[in-house]
């Protein structure tokens, strides 16, 4: 079998006179060697690419999968283009499309489908990974971010605001008598809060905006490119909402209110001294009484 040049291609196979379906079958098979070597979606996809290239040349490589929420483009979108629909054993895998500024040819196309099914099984098993990294970064109640996701992304949000000198907001909230509601109502009822204070949450955030359950009663919204007077409308408005909504739980109307802590991150301040200060003006909100919104001093 031919080596894999240093720069992860596929080098065209030439032997004495091979049948076009040896040919094939050893560029599939090293092909698939290949991609089997990762779990990460845009590194087989990408590997994909660099291999297929010497053997079918293209400008773009897109693939798609609506319904797992992927989307990943590479090089150019150009005017000749061929797309599959990725299926094994019946079960979908979203589609993949390549373009070029000239047309395909026949024998291309059908290297090219041969060569697909290489990609099935790295591409599955690399959804799979996917999905089990999101599943343990989810909240399985309210759907949202848990802890290990909001540490995730607080380092990283703070890396960035840090080098390039952006604000960063953050809004810790707390539901009020969260004990008393499940003490009178029952903890479904409470679960069933929780759920409804995290879509009218979600529904009030911007798309670049993130909420997280930080535990028991209390979301942490992290809010990039925010500064102190906008961090504070939206914890506002989020609390009159929280306020405003009608949650039926368990047959019954439950109002509910919440406390919320604001807090805008400071030059070189690091995750935990940035949360405490938000947890701190947050309590000061439960100890003016609730329902109200302080902010941490700058």
């Amino acid at each position: 079998m031919p080596p894999i040049s240093n720069t992860g291609n596929l080098v065209p196979l030439f032997a004495a006179e091979p049948s076009a379906e040896t040919q094939t079958t050893a560029q599939l098979l090293q092909l698939s060697s290949h991609l089997q070597t990762s779990l990460d979606l845009e590194t087989i996809l990408v590997g994909f690419s660099d291999d297929l290239q010497d053997l079918v040349a293209h400008d773009g490589l897109d693939y798609r999968d609506v319904s797992r929420d992927v989307a990943f483009a590479r090089g150019e979108k150009a005017r000749h283009r061929l797309n599959y629909d990725l299926t094994i054993n019946g079960e979908a895998l979203g589609s993949l499309g390549l373009s070029r500024r000239r047309k395909f040819l026949a024998e291309e196309t059908q290297l090219l489908e041969s060569l697909l099914c290489a990609l099935l099984y790295p591409l599955r098993n690399a959804l799979l990974y996917r999905a089990a990294l999101q599943a343990a970064h989810k909240d399985p109640l309210t759907g949202v971010g848990n802890r290990a996701a909001f540490d995730q992304a607080l380092a990283r949000e703070i890396e960035l605001a840090q080098r390039h000198r952006r604000d960063l907001g953050m809004i810790v909230i707390d539901i009020d008598h969260f004990k008393v509601i499940n003490d009178d109502h029952g903890h479904a009822a409470g679960d069933c809060l929780l759920k409804a204070m995290a879509a009218t949450a979600e529904r009030s955030i911007r798309l670049t905006d993130r909420l997280f359950r930080y535990g028991g009663e209390e979301f942490v919204v992290l809010l990039p490119e925010t500064d102190s007077r906008g961090v504070r409308r939206l914890a506002e408005r989020i609390r009159r909402r929280v306020a405003d909504m009608d949650a039926c739980c368990e047959g019954r109307a439950i109002p509910i209110t919440a406390s919320f802590g604001v807090a805008c991150l400071r030059a070189d301040e690091t995750g935990e001294a940035f949360f405490k200060r938000a947890d701190t003006a947050l309590y000061a909100a439960k100890q003016g009484g609730r329902n109200r919104t302080c902010v941490a001093a700058d």
